[in-house]
């Protein structure tokens, strides 16, 4: 049910981090990883799955929004998420490689 604004004693913008200001450069992270990052906690923090699940609602759209800005990696193994990580500006994605060996090659 609704509340009136003033029932709450404070309010803040709903602003969320940037890739940029949430991921290293040169690091790969899981959908979990970044689900507590988005939090402000360390990524390896324990928590509880019920807990896990609620940041997860919360990374799954941030990821979605900001795939542009985004790599994937493969998971090391079935049972283990893939990974995502800053995209850099040189060709850091399979089809940027491919793409860059086509333009040299039209040469």
């Amino acid at each position: 049910m609704p509340r009136p604004k003033d029932a709450f004693d404070d309010l803040y913008p709903c602003d969320f981090y940037t890739p940029e200001e949430l991921l290293d450069d040169g690091m790969m992270y899981s959908v979990y990883e970044i689900a507590r990052l988005l939090q402000g906690l360390e990524t390896d923090a324990e928590i509880d799955e019920g807990v896990e699940d609620v940041l997860l609602d919360w990374a799954i759209p941030w990821i979605m929004r900001n795939s542009e800005e985004l790599v994937i990696a493969e998971p090391p193994n079935e049972e283990e998420p893939g990974y995502y990580g800053l995209k850099n500006d040189g060709a850091d994605s399979a089809d940027d490689a491919d793409n860059d060996d086509t333009a040299a090659s039209d040469d």
